[in-house]
């Protein structure tokens, strides 16, 4: 094969080779996969249409499957950190060819009764678990694809599912574009008179790229949090505000030009289409299919009796915003971007507590190795760095896991700093699953770990907020559960095949330890005097931890139940009915200053392209999960060892492969409790139980 012709995609032997994968070999690439596996489907199915069985069925199809993903995840990945218009182009040229193939899988009806005769075989109890596990999602997941359909209607489905794809990726591809499509170019420093100096050089740089003078603020997060918690010239921070509230909508400094509405529009009108065609009487019906929660009552009982114990103190922690802020001189009522800014002096009047003071004790190679060595105290393995290793990025960075017997059990790769191309946010994507390879060797799972932390500036390190921290830690959370996993079948390996409303339980989980002193202590080294966080810094912090955390718990609640209800109460009749939806929810949690032009579902793209929808309360399901877990822990002392094995046994090695709610109880010894969330929250509820 000449060197031209090469398709680094078609040949993932090992690590995949990131920086020589090109637009024009992804369609390729996608459409041989995809044949390849239709193929092995068609004929193992007919070979042994008789006599199926795990290893002449299941085992060639997964094989064909996992190259298929390989290959889409690292498509979908370096659309995601390295968005150029030809590799957006190129990804979206094959979503069509995924929808399609999606469907052919979830209504090939051979398929399906060659799988229900393994499972009523005698030979069915003599697979493990994880096998048993897998044939029944697949067998449920033919339902939930409309294998039981008359044709008409099955050709329906595909029809939906293509167009979803597609609508999903134009809305985040204008999210992305709005993101980028404004600056605030600023030439006098004195107009952003607060900042701190390394948001200046920060601005600076940004500036130097787009060959201006001066400063440029963006709205990605590492430069707009900042800009709206410090900058003290109120107008400029409405103007930022108003251009991140009214992004890809038909208001605001881009109005029109990458407007998200009728993409809403029609991705709610389809989902619920999709619904009632599979039978269910709303798309939150059919997301709760797949989930721990038994039924939308559930789920609104859940996050409204939330929202009831948390509005009396969110109520209060505002009144005593807006008491702060008019005495610190405001005139006028305090607006939303107002919030952030007097929150942070008042947090730091409180508490002494500033956040960017604690920068230079968060050095981004001390953050390293302070989080592997708390993954090494917990859980009894070890982390070493991988080089020579093929990246997307010159930031980018591969590390080696290894077990307490010296055995590598997983890779992964670090991408932590925001950059043009790289959409926002933090996540954890899957790379590779865990699974034994037709030659009989093991594939060990491999995980992208990915933020938008500020980068380097000037050669300097990187230095990291305690947020930015606790956000590390979160994603590590979900790597952990990608990397600890002992279950060999990809469907249930890791973090697939886990319920949505489970899945975030190891990442909010691992958040708790990054609030420690004991981890702190190794976590945390000064830039100049190498000390960790002193005494009055770490109390500090620690208070400050809880401070409007009230007020926080109820955004989130806003988020969950205004997602929950635009899918659970979608009427074809009277449409989307956005932020009519929006408005009723916030009239029962909002507590904070509103405003009226805000097109935040436009950019929401947790639920309208990344695979929340009508799931966002997983967050909220998903805490009470994690912080009931960590009292074990604080019951019991850090690192005990018993607590740490135990949590990695039960919940990260088991993957998809147990129910979750079993997998918690043989961990706490009972059912979870909302107090403990509560309480670590710093939420009294002794006023509004007493209504």
């Amino acid at each position: 094969m000449e060197q031209q012709d090469f398709n680094p995609l078609l040949h993932l032997q090992g690590l995949p080779l990131f920086s020589h994968v090109k637009p024009e070999h992804v369609y390729p690439a996608i459409k041989e996969a995809i044949d390849h596996s239709v193929q092995v489907i068609k004929s193992v199915v007919a070979a042994h249409e008789n006599d199926p069985t795990w290893d002449n069925v299941v085992y060639p199809i997964e094989e064909a499957d996992d190259r298929l993903s390989k290959i889409w995840s690292v498509v979908s990945h370096l659309n995601g950190v390295c968005n150029t218009e030809e590799m957006r182009k190129a990804h979206d040229s094959c979503l069509p060819l995924m929808a399609e193939y999606s469907t052919f899988i979830g209504q090939y009806r051979p398929l399906c009764e060659v799988l229900k005769k393994i499972k009523h075989s005698d030979a069915f109890s003599l697979l493990n678990t994880a096998q048993q596990k897998s044939i029944d999602n697949s067998l449920r997941d033919f339902r939930l694809s409309g294998i039981d359909l008359p044709e008409a209607q099955q050709q329906r489905y595909a029809e939906i599912t293509a167009e979803l794809s597609q609508l999903q990726s134009n809305f985040a591809n204008n999210v992305l574009d709005a993101t980028k499509g404004y600056f605030l170019h600023i030439t006098d420093r004195s107009e952003v008179k607060g900042l701190p100096q390394s948001q200046l050089h920060q601005a600076e740089e940004e500036a130097k790229k787009r060959n201006l003078d001066g400063m440029v603020f963006t709205l990605d997060i590492p430069s707009y949090l900042p800009f709206m918690t410090y900058v003290e010239n109120r107008d400029l921070r409405k103007q930022m505000y108003e251009a991140y509230a009214t992004r890809a909508s038909d208001i605001g400094p881009n109005a029109h030009k990458w407007d998200n509405q009728e993409n809403i529009d029609n991705i709610l009108r389809l989902r619920h289409e999709l619904a009632q065609l599979l039978g269910y009487e709303s798309y939150a019906h059919l997301s709760l299919a797949t989930k721990m929660a038994s039924s939308p009552v559930e789920v609104i009982t859940f996050l409204e009796d939330l929202a009831h114990k948390s509005k009396p103190q969110g109520l209060r922690e505002v009144q005593q915003l807006r008491e702060f802020a008019a005495a610190k001189g405001l005139e006028g009522e305090l607006e939303p971007w107002d919030v952030s800014f007097y929150s942070q002096k008042l947090c730091k009047e409180q508490y002494a507590y500033d956040p960017q003071e604690l920068r230079p004790y968060f050095g981004v190679e001390k953050v390293l190795a302070g989080l592997f060595t708390c993954a090494e105290r917990l859980y009894n393995v070890t982390f070493r760095p991988r080089f020579g290793v093929d990246v997307w990025h010159s930031d980018v960075r591969c590390y080696d896991i290894y077990d307490s017997f010296g055995s590598k059990i997983g890779t992964f790769f670090v991408d932590l700093f925001a950059r043009d191309g790289k959409r926002g946010g933090a996540w954890m994507d899957e790379c590779m699953s865990r699974r034994y390879r037709s030659d009989g060797s093991l594939q060990l799972p491999v995980a992208y770990l990915v933020c938008n932390f500020t980068p380097p500036v000037k050669g300097k390190e990187s230095q990291l907020t305690h947020e930015e921290v606790v956000t590390l830690f979160h994603e590590f959370g979900h790597g952990l559960n990608q990397l600890l996993t002992r279950i060999d079948i990809a469907d249930v390996s890791g973090i697939n095949g886990v319920p949505w409303d489970a899945v975030e339980l190891p990442s909010q989980f691992n958040e708790n330890f990054a609030w420690q002193e004991e981890v702190l202590n190794f976590l945390s080294s000064h830039e100049k005097t190498h000390e960790p966080l002193p005494k009055d810094k770490l109390e500090a912090l620690i208070r400050a931890k809880n401070f409007e955390s009230a007020m926080a718990m109820l955004r989130q609640l806003e988020f969950a139940l205004f997602d929950f209800r635009l899918h659970l109460d979608y009427d074809p009749a009277k449409g989307s009915r956005v932020y009519e939806i929006l408005q009723q929810v916030k009239d029962l949690v909002a507590v904070t200053p509103q405003y009226p032009q805000s097109r935040f579902p436009d950019s929401f793209t947790h639920i309208f392209a990344g695979g929340y929808a009508a799931g966002y309360y997983s967050y909220k399901w998903a805490e009470v999960l994690a912080a009931d877990a960590f009292g074990r822990f604080e019951e019991e002392g850090l690192f005990t060892g018993k607590a740490g094995a135990e949590f990695r046994d039960c919940i990260l090695a088991v993957g998809g492969a147990v129910d979750p709610m079993k997998g918690f109880v043989a961990f706490r010894g009972r059912k979870p409790t909302v107090d403990a969330l509560l309480r670590q929250s710093g939420i009294s509820t002794e006023e509004s139980e007493s209504k």
